[in-house]
């Protein structure tokens, strides 16, 4: 409403509106604008896939290939992104779907970590960025897929694992359980539901990756790169500030190669799909803010430490 009314005072008093914005602030919005246009996409490929396995997908089904074993079932799931092939935007309804179809928020998590490394369309991209240099797109992998198995193992010795879960999505999940009809009146439900809460998060989350990039000086990150420890903190920090898709994040991190250290670029592709502003702005729509802060904190010094390991390696 906001852009419609401003767009009528440049269309209608021309004078009123400058000719042109400050730089850092046409900067800011060019690139909140290219992370939304490149996450949507894959938001609406996430819902779609979660209305998908809410209503469409029988009853039992997905169940049914479970291993019964706790740590047997995450270790799965969080494999399931090999034939999931969605980037972190569309992850987090399809992870909305899993728990409202029944799934816990232990399995939940270790699918939502794992899968926007460990599918194959980051596999290609990383691998014709790096191909098998310095280790970098092994250690992405198995580090993924580690960290994923190792937060569903935390979060599984929860006292109370709906507690987990904001109010806001415990309701949805109660007003989504009963709804009757056909299987085309309730995927219309949901997919109201799951646009509500997943499409203002991203806005947002695109606002605030793109004001952090004008407002954090990239050079001040650039100027410790080949400290064998700094380089590894500033490549995470990096990649919580820039939200770069998974899917494509292997070629940005290649232009920084030269000048930073090897640890430093696979810190920067396990911690950048998983805990960037955007992506923590998604989460928040599911889980309550104690638990991101948990993840957060597990992602970063898990990052670090393969980053060192990394170094230290090659």
């Amino acid at each position: 409403m906001a852009l419609v009314v401003l767009l009528g005072v440049a269309a209608l008093v021309p004078q009123l509106v400058p000719g042109s914005l400050p730089d850092q602030l046409q900067d800011g919005i060019t690139l909140a604008l290219s992370v939304l246009i490149e996450s949507l996409p894959f938001v609406v490929l996430g819902v779609v896939l979660s209305i998908v396995v809410q209503v469409w997908v029988p009853a039992g089904t997905i169940e049914r290939w479970m291993p019964r074993r706790a740590w047997a079932r995450r270790a799965v799931l969080s494999l399931l992104g090999m034939i999931v092939p969605v980037c972190e935007c569309g992850n987090v309804p399809f992870a909305r779907g899993l728990l409202m179809r029944g799934f816990t928020v232990p399995e939940t998590l270790t699918f939502l970590i794992a899968a926007p490394i460990v599918n194959p369309i980051v596999i290609i991209t990383t691998h014709q960025a790096f191909g098998f240099s310095d280790g970098i797109l092994v250690a992405r992998l198995l580090g993924g897929y580690a960290v994923a198995n190792l937060l569903g193992w935390l979060y599984s010795r929860h006292p109370d694992p709906d507690g987990l879960l904001t109010e806001r999505f415990r309701d949805a999940c109660e007003l989504v359980a009963p709804e009757r009809g056909g299987r085309w009146r309730r995927s219309l439900a949901q997919l109201v539901v799951e646009f509500r809460a997943v499409m203002p998060a991203l806005v947002i989350g695109a606002a605030l990756a793109g004001a952090v990039q004008v407002v954090v000086p990239r050079d001040a990150l650039l100027a410790i790169g080949s400290n064998p420890v700094l380089s590894i903190v500033a490549m995470m920090a990096l990649a919580m500030v820039v939200s770069i898709c998974s899917n494509v994040d292997a070629f940005f991190a290649l232009s920084f190669a030269s000048t930073f250290t090897s640890g430093s670029i696979a810190a920067f592709l396990v911690t950048g799909p998983l805990v960037d502003v955007k992506m923590i702005a998604l989460l928040r729509t599911t889980f309550t803010a104690r638990t991101i802060a948990g993840m957060v904190v597990v992602v970063l010094l898990f990052s670090f430490a393969l980053g060192t390991a990394v170094n230290l390696l090659v």
